[in-house]
Formats: structure tokens, sequence, C-alpha cells
């Protein structure tokens, strides 16, 4: 539905090189820290940007020359960009009317769309009277009311507060879903990817570093960079591993692998943090520093000695 094909874009000093494709109906998330080019791949698919090399493809259709009003797409952008001097119904209707649709047909699609977004009592004011999570909401039912091909998302949760920025999460997943379209969304936040995305793509440096389904992306990691990147605390250099006596070659421990309590590993509690309903404990390890994760019940105190045991299964080689 949506092709990146041998697309490079060119910036002083940067180059995005980029070989990607998402299938029709499917959430593809592009996750990576700034810099590393997912808003310029977004921008070139939009027609915001020409690159420099390659092709893009919309539905089968070359769109690398066509503005963005011709390429059937829907753009959140971060700030979302409302109208400020329209309604929220006028907002949702604008790319509706620019595209002449019969007057009817307007009235149903904004009507249904605001219901499902839940801002029907919402739709005679302006931006300016609204929550950033409403006017997120109303960002993307503009989007989407033309009935795109393809939906881009950049970064729309970014302007959020944390409580705001989970609930609405949820609300997008269900959106995509009800909605069957292909979309693309922008993160650098490895917990949006996994909960929006069928499928997650990580960039670094504007190359691709890896892509899967989020659960085979964390679990598998494709090197000790994206490890970290995803979140992984425990990531062992070759010398480190074979301390632990798990063979010289670069490791990630996965969630699980540690167990205190057991196991003929002697280790030293470092600091033990308090997250609510978990507790993170940094440990040492013949001089390796390890993490864990778990219930406060039972958790090991500060300065305590203890033993401990890594299951093997769940130690994965990456690249270093």
């Amino acid at each position: 539905m949506l092709a990146w094909r041998d697309v490079r874009v060119r910036y002083p000093g940067f180059e995005l090189r980029l070989e990607l494709e998402v299938a029709r109906g499917e959430t593809l998330a592009l996750l990576g820290p700034s810099g590393s080019g997912k808003s310029s791949a977004l921008r070139v698919a939009a027609g915001l940007e020409r690159p420099a090399a390659g092709r893009v493809f919309i539905g089968g259709r070359d769109v690398t020359g066509l503005p963005p009003e011709r390429r059937g797409v829907g753009f959140v952008f971060q700030d979302y960009a409302l109208f400020p001097h329209l309604t929220v119904a006028g907002n949702v209707a604008f790319g509706l009317e620019e595209r002449g649709w019969p007057r009817p047909r307007v009235r149903e699609r904004v009507a249904a769309l605001l219901e499902r977004m839940g801002l029907e009592r919402h739709a005679g004011k302006k931006p300016e009277q609204l929550s950033g999570g409403e006017r997120q909401r109303v960002a993307l039912a503009r989007a989407l009311a033309p009935e795109p091909e393809v939906l881009l998302l950049d970064e729309p949760l970014g302007a959020l507060d944390l409580r705001l920025r989970e609930r609405l999460l949820l609300e997008l997943r269900r959106v995509l879903r009800g909605e069957r379209v292909s979309a693309v969304f922008v993160t650098h936040d490895q917990t949006e990817a996994f909960v929006t995305a069928d499928r997650v793509a990580v960039l670094r440096e504007g190359r691709l570093v890896q892509q899967g389904t989020p659960s085979g992306v964390f679990h598998r990691p494709a090197d000790a960079w994206t490890a970290r990147f995803l979140g992984h605390k425990n990531v062992l250099e070759p010398a480190q591993a074979a301390a632990l006596g798990l063979g010289e070659r670069p490791l990630v421990l996965l969630p699980g692998a540690l167990r205190p309590g057991a196991g003929s590993l002697t280790a030293r509690v470092l600091e033990r943090l308090f997250l609510g309903p978990r507790v993170g404990v940094w440990l040492e390890a013949r001089g390796v520093r390890l993490y864990w994760e778990g219930p406060e019940a039972g958790a090991p105190a500060e300065g305590a000695e203890l033993r401990l045991a890594i299951a093997p299964e769940l130690a994965v080689e990456v690249r270093p």
C-alpha cells in the first residue's frame, strides 16, 4: 500500500536511505531517536519533501512527483495544525469540502467521525477551547475524513502529558484498527510503538537496523544499540558475559533472566528503586552491574548480599 523504494534524503552531514513498505490495513511504527530520519521518511511519503533519489509508491502508483493533495494521504502533525478560525466540525469537514464532496455526504461523514472520536458535544467549539487530548482527536478525525489510502502520524502524542498520553494511546490503537487504514506512526517511544503497531521498524542515523513484530523485535534485538534503545538494561559485552559464566559473546538478558535467591552467583544490591507497583534493583555480581525488577514484597534490601541464577535460555546473543 505504501512503499519507499531505495529512497534517499540528504541534508548536510546526514543521509536517510530507506527501503520499506507498509501493507494494506497495517500499522507500522517508525521508531528511533531524534535525528534518525523518522520524520523525513514521513514527509517524503506525504509529498512535503522530495527525495534526492528513489521512488515512493502508494496503492501501487508511483506518487514521487505528485503534490500532497493528490497522494491520498492523511497527515497528523505533532502540533496538530488545526485551523484556529474554524470550529471542530469545520476542521473535520475542511478537506471534504476542498475535494468537492456533496454537502449531505460531508455532514454524514463529519457526524460519524465526531461520534467515533467522542467529540459530538464539541462540534461548535474552536480549537482554543479544547484540551490537548481533544485537539489530538480532532486532528485525527480531520486526517481520516477524506478516507485516505494511507494515514501518516508524526509523534501525535508527543505534546501530551504522560497520563493523557497513555489513555489516548489506547484510543488511537482502537481507531486505527477500526478504520482498517494503512498507517505509519512515528515515535521515539518504544511503548507507543509496541502498543500501537502491527510491525516496528527501528531507524538509527538514517538506516533501517531492524523490523518485525513488536514482540519479535523486543525479544530478538539485532544488536546491542537496538537492545539498549528498546529499554533492555542487561546488555553485556563479551568480557562481562564470560565473567558470569555465559561464554565470551555479546548478550542481552531478557526480562526474567535474573533469578534472585537461587544459583551459584553471589550478588550485592547496589540500589533499590521504588517504582510504585514494582521495585527496580541494581545488583553487582563478579564486577558486572545487573538490573532486576519485580514485586516489592520480597525484594532484597539495599546493601544485601544474595544468591543469583541466570536462565541461559533468556540470554540472547546480539551483534556488538
